[in-house]
């Protein structure tokens, strides 16, 4: 506490030349705060210094988040716009010349004009990502519907959160991804934690967790692969990956057979248990090991430690989420925290490590192909004349709900899409069966690009728009907890870059719907206007003003008006948001992963997150230190399966599935299942893992099964790395 308080003194004392701007990191949905050391001579950052203010990280930040800053001064910046006068070179980082703002703008109204008079409104889509502001992820929404009255719009956040969205509003009726506040973890008494690799991925989280332990709190973890976090596991439940809901479902059976449920809040404030009760009576302690490959003892014991705890959280990753039965994954973790009554109270909950900075705040307001501002959705006809009545439009030119992010990318192959505006992603990396994205960018007619750097998928582009860092605009985030924090302004933007929220405004006034967007001038006009657009909504911000964020350290979702001071702890009033007011529990009957193992492809692929990337790794791959320490993908693989395979460590292989193949060097270890190899996704073009992935959609959040698909191994010739 000494040195909390020291720190705490000296945090706000600077060298003469030297201004401290208070913001948050610009990666994970942790949003670890942070100072912007800045030059005033020069008007640059130049450093950063933890926040030990913040209470959620309390002056915590991994290698990413100290490194950020390197991004915005950074050598690769894209300064000016770029249009491409040679199409035979799409597809490459070939053939761009610099422009004007003025020649770009009127390029792009030209084909996108051209486009929607020739195929019509449709022909044009939007694809978009949550490592943005809440008001630049509100008003691409109304970009895509308003300015270009298209369907077609989705965003990343399909790859990364829909399954926990899915899940959260079958269960709970409202999709908000903690149900209580990141400071409850420390003082809870049991942390059930699948599918995340915690201590890589939300490393500025590990120290609430070792705090459990060390009160003599249990950790669980399920994982197929020995992470860091499952080291330190009371019990690791060392699952084969795509089986997560037969373990769910065992863990469910054990708690009503050894009665550990609260049939007082069941009976009260839940629907669906006799139907759960019925359909996981089959999933015994050997039914399930038989399924997951998991012992019938640690079943047991983790269900135990589950269920005596007074208090408990279920905390939940991608490694769950992304496959094609993730929602019903997300659910039946639920159900554990619902039949035991462990939830609507301090310390005790459900909650989801989000993957990007935003990925909370970024699906509520309008980038889901089926959403529009406030979690109101496109299908209900009062949700879309209250939205309509906000941007100034007649509720018949709203448009339908377009498809998902995948779906989107085969039609763009199959010529419906013709033009697509890209900003905040790179799916040329991030996709899944890429073979089938790089195709269709490289079939649309037109695409524009707003980035700060050369991704993969800008190398598609025909025009590509230079747009700001993080540190160089100012908004709102969402966090993980579901709390809404302020982004400041540090530096001024370099060159000839954009904040996306001035480029939409501008492009929305050379489209003709200017009279639509031409009254935002700032971004806190866009603020106003978005708090108003999500009031009465479910994820309802209206009463989170920027000065009210700045005084109480963020706001928790819902804030309803000025005398709301915010909502930290869901369903205390026990009361959710199903119209009958109670929680669901769902029956889920078991289904394999889509691609099983087989004679011709005998392993199970996985991927995830390593500490030094983030997402695609269009940032982290150009800082120097985090490249240094990460430099090349490479494959996890067995002793036992290196073994079988002749495979010595730092050998290249071949990794192949059905859908592709590409070259890794062999890390050999003992962290992972013999039938499973795994492989990080940061990287692109041929290193890409997920050239080989398989696009097995969810039917409810079109999620792709990214962590589970069919693998085979070939020995290449010896390549040892030097």
């Amino acid at each position: 506490m000494q040195r909390d308080k020291f720190f705490r003194e000296i945090d706000n004392v600077t060298h003469p030349n030297e201004t401290l701007v208070k913001t948050h990191c610009s990666y994970c949905g942790m949003q670890c705060g942070m100072n912007l050391r800045v030059d005033k001579s020069t008007n640059t950052i130049i450093g950063v210094e933890p926040r030990y203010d913040w209470p959620v990280t309390v002056g915590k930040m991994c290698p990413k988040g100290v490194t950020a800053y390197q991004q915005t001064n950074h050598k690769d910046r894209i300064l000016k716009p770029l249009i491409r006068d040679d199409a035979s070179l799409k597809g490459t980082d070939k053939g761009f010349r610099e422009a004007s703002w003025e020649e770009a703008y009127d390029l792009i109204a030209e084909k996108f004009g051209q486009l929607q008079n020739d195929y019509g409104k449709d022909s044009l889509s939007v694809f978009s990502g949550v490592s943005m502001t809440n008001e630049k992820c509100y008003l691409t929404g109304k970009f895509a519907r308003v300015a270009l009255g298209t369907r077609y719009i989705d965003y990343n956040g399909r790859f990364c959160m829909s399954s926990a969205a899915g899940g959260f509003l079958r269960t709970f009726g409202v999709d908000r991804g903690s149900t209580l506040p990141w400071t409850d973890i420390h003082e809870t008494d049991c942390l059930f934690i699948a599918g995340s690799n915690t201590a890589e991925c939300h490393p500025t989280s590990m120290f609430r967790i070792w705090a459990v332990q060390e009160r003599g709190g249990y950790l669980i973890v399920a994982d197929p692969r020995e992470t860091p976090i499952a080291r330190r596991a009371d019990v690791h439940l060392d699952l084969r990956p795509g089986t997560d809901l037969a373990l769910a479902n065992g863990i469910l059976h054990l708690l009503i057979k050894n009665n550990y449920t609260d049939r007082e809040f069941i009976d009260n404030h839940t629907n669906g248990y006799e139907e759960t009760k019925e359909l996981v009576a089959e999933f015994t302690p050997e039914a399930t090991s038989l399924i997951t490959g998991v012992s019938v003892e640690k079943i047991e014991r983790a269900a135990e430690i589950y269920g005596k705890a007074p208090n408990a959280i279920v905390m939940f990753a991608r490694g769950i989420e992304q496959q094609h039965k993730g929602v019903d994954n997300v659910s039946a973790y639920c159900n554990m925290a619902l039949i035991t009554g462990k939830i609507g109270r301090p310390k005790s909950g459900v909650a989801t490590f989000t993957g990007q900075g935003n990925g909370q705040g970024g699906r509520e307001h309008g980038q889901k192909s089926d959403l529009l501002p406030g979690y109101r959705k496109l299908t209900n006809p009062k949700h879309v004349e209250e939205v309509s009545k906000v941007w100034g439009i007649d509720p018949c030119d709203m448009p339908k709900p377009g498809v998902s992010a995948y779906e989107m990318f085969e039609l763009m192959n199959e010529k419906e899409i013709r033009g697509l505006y890209l900003l905040c992603s790179n799916p040329a990396v991030s996709a899944p069966n890429l073979n089938v994205v790089r195709a269709g960018l490289k079939n649309l007619d037109f695409m524009v690009c707003s980035d700060f750097f050369l991704s993969e998928s800008a190398e598609f582009a025909d025009v590509i728009l230079p747009s700001v860092t993080w540190s160089e605009d100012e908004g709102t985030v969402t966090n993980l907890e579901g709390r809404i924090i302020k982004i400041n302004k540090a530096q001024e933007p370099i060159g000839e870059s954009k904040p996306d929220w001035q480029i939409q405004v501008e492009l929305a006034e050379r489209l003709g719907k200017g009279k639509h967007f031409s009254h935002l001038k700032t971004a806190r006009d866009v603020a106003d206007e978005f708090r108003l657009a999500s009031k009465g909504g479910n994820a309802d911000y209206y009463g989170a003003t920027w000065d009210k964020i700045d005084k109480q350290d963020g706001v928790f979702w819902p804030c309803k008006d000025g005398d709301d001071q915010g909502t930290p702890h869901m369903f205390l009033d026990k009361k959710f948001y199903h119209p009958d007011e109670k929680a669901k529990i769902c029956a889920l009957p078991y289904r394999p992963a889509a691609e099983e193992p087989c004679e011709n492809y005998p392993l199970r692929l996985t991927t995830g997150r390593v500490v030094y990337h983030y997402l695609s790794g269009n940032q982290t791959r150009r800082i120097q230190f985090l490249k240094d320490m990460c430099p090349d993908p490479y494959v996890e693989v067995h002793p036992e399966t290196a073994a079988k395979y002749n495979i010595k460590h730092d050998e290249h292989v071949l990794l192949f599935t059905r859908r592709g193949k590409a070259e890794y060097k062999v890390k050999i270890t003992e962290a992972i299942r013999e039938d499973t190899v795994f492989v990080p996704y940061h990287f692109g073009h041929d290193q890409s893992i997920n050239l080989l992935t398989i696009a097995a959609l969810d039917p409810i959040s079109k999620m792709p099964e990214f962590k589970a698909c069919a693998a085979q191994i070939e020995k290449l010739e010896a390549k040892k790395v030097q």
